[in-house]
């Protein structure tokens, strides 16, 4: 392939490489520059003034954001040259240069310069070539004719709607060019994932597009934000920064977006049906309309989402093809005997490992009967660990058998397995903070965990769920059990986006039967983890003392 400048621009620095793709949200702290994803072999050095060069990113559709935060920070990259299709920080940059006139150069190698910059100690990047090691290396564009526009699109484009419009239109192209569209699709509905307050930037953005009149014009939910709406201020959130994230949140509102604050929309009513073309961010919750319920949703940045809300069009790419749904990867699962359900985000994490950058299909596991929740699990670790939209369940999933298995495999045994619970309970054997809701709870996940529940809780127990959740609990009596508990249910916010106080200041170890949340929290919250079942985690809740591994991983 032809070496690819996506972003153009001036830069120059030394180079720092990795083999490993990395997630912006939650393994970069955007005010430092510094890596604090605690597993990636990145962690603790700084990316500020750095040439990036790795394959590709991963993880989460919120490291626009952080790129966009660093980039208004001083503290982002000077460049980025990855190997493949990269959109995240690609889009981050986009929105860096476009509407905040900071550039930050990024560039796609073939797989032989790639290894080369990988080498070198420095590189220099202009808007016709990368220099590494005095070699000179031209740099292609995309030609705009290419992608073909429907009058309505190009009214869009050519500000005929609107400059907010406008805005939405000529970055949703670009990218489309950059992925290799050669036209736009309609998307039924869009989930905004931006509004946490992670940054600044989120702020800065949603506002400016408010301000120049931005609005959806189709059916668009929004993810978990930074505060519970109604309530920050009873718990004790400082002003300072509970007035700034409800004005985050209000922002998507005015502009159209229905208050919905979950990171699950999948459970709610307008959840999409299978062959639906839709426009969702967030990873957890793309991968999930793309694996669970056959919807079609390329994983969007942030940002994106909102430009496809206002438009209606998604680059028609990726996993909206029938072709790039198919896996490249087969899996085979040798699943031990008695797992519970802890098993489901180990394999999602593991997963992601060995399938970083393509779609794996699973096997070994047809004679399990794993519920939605089970699902759930899998695809939100699955997102933490790889870049890739969707994976395929053999037996489980509505599309696993609808395409050949791939030649490509790799065996998974147990102890692999153990090795993930290991590498995921670091923590000291006291627990103090019982984590759950990472994703949303769905309201089964309530009752389960209520029907585990006796006598009081030694340790801060909080879940998080959506309002449709909190308002079907209420009624059916599950909050009351989970209260009397001693159990905080809290709508609105996620871990992902939890701070001091809600997050209780003296507690430094944490336990949660979430994969996404195990690996993300050391580098989010400064805390050690423990991970294991929902079981383990209710023991942890009414002992204040984490399980050992459990049997039917060492047996």
């Amino acid at each position: 392939m032809s070496h690819r400048s996506i972003i153009a621009g001036t830069a120059e620095g030394p180079v720092l490489a990795s083999a490993e793709g990395l997630s912006f949200w939650g393994g970069v702290d955007p005010l430092s520059g510094l890596v604090i994803d605690a597993y990636h072999p990145l962690h603790g050095q700084s990316l500020a003034g750095k040439v990036l060069v790795m394959p590709t990113t991963r993880g989460s559709c919120s490291g626009s954001g952080v790129m966009l935060d660093m980039a208004l920070n001083g503290t982002a990259p000077a460049a980025f040259v990855f190997r493949k299709s990269e959109d995240v920080v690609t889009l981050g940059a986009m929105i860096a240069a476009k509407m905040f006139d900071q550039s930050v150069p990024v560039v796609r190698l073939g797989a032989e310069a790639f290894a080369q910059a990988s080498a070198a100690k420095a590189a220099e990047v202009t808007p016709e070539a990368l220099i590494i090691d005095g070699q000179s290396l031209p740099l292609a564009r995309a030609k705009a004719d290419a992608l073909a526009l429907t009058p309505d699109d190009r009214a869009m484009l050519n500000g005929e709607t609107g400059a907010a419009n406008r805005i939405a239109m000529e970055v949703i192209c670009e990218m489309a060019l950059l992925q290799g569209a050669t036209t736009l699709v309609d998307v039924t509905q869009a989930h905004i994932d931006g509004c946490i307050l992670a940054n600044t930037a989120n702020l800065r953005f949603a506002e400016r597009m408010a301000e120049m009149g931005g609005q959806v014009r189709i059916p668009t939910s929004m993810n978990a934000i930074s505060v519970d709406h109604g309530n920050w201020r009873a718990q004790g959130v400082p002003p300072s920064f509970g007035l700034r994230a409800a004005r985050l949140a209000d922002a998507y509102v005015n502009m159209g977006a229905r208050p919905t604050f979950t990171c699950a929309p999948y459970l709610l009513a307008t959840a999409p049906k299978a062959g639906e073309n839709i426009g969702w961010s967030e990873s957890n919750a793309v991968i999930y309309a793309n694996t669970v319920l056959a919807a079609r949703s390329v994983k969007h940045p942030d940002y994106l989402d909102l430009f496809i809300a206002m438009t209606g069009r998604a680059p028609l790419s990726g996993v909206y093809l029938t072709a790039n749904r198919a896996p490249r990867r087969r899996l085979h699962i040798s699943a031990p005997d008695g797992a519970d359900d802890a098993l489901w985000p180990m394999l999602g994490y593991i997963a992601g490992q060995l399938s970083p950058d393509r779609i794996p299909l699973l096997t070994g596991l047809e004679a399990l009967a794993p519920g939605d929740d089970d699902l759930k699990a899998l695809c939100a670790a699955f997102g933490t660990t790889s870049a890739a939209p969707m994976l395929h369940v053999a037996g489980h999933t509505p599309e696993a058998e609808g395409f050949p298995v791939p030649d490509d495999c790799v065996q998974v045994s147990r102890a692999e397995l153990a090795h993930i619970w290991a590498g995921l309970n670091q923590g000291p054997e006291v627990v103090e903070l019982v984590a759950f809701g990472s994703p949303h709870f769905s309201a089964p996940e309530c009752r389960a965990l209520a029907a585990l529940l006796a006598g009081k809780a030694a340790v801060s127990t909080i879940v998080t769920v959506g309002q449709n959740v909190l308002a079907e609990i209420r009624a059916d009596g599950t909050l009351a059990k989970l209260e009397g508990f001693g159990a905080q249910v809290i709508p609105d916010i996620c871990w992902c986006s939890i701070t001091e106080p809600i997050f209780p200041p003296a507690a430094r170890n944490l336990m949660t039967n979430s994969g996404k949340y195990a690996h993300y929290a050391p580098g989010l919250s400064n805390r050690t983890v423990r991970f294991g079942s929902l079981a383990d985690c209710v023991a942890a809740a009414q002992t204040g003392r984490a399980p050992n591994m459990p049997g039917w991983l060492t047996e």
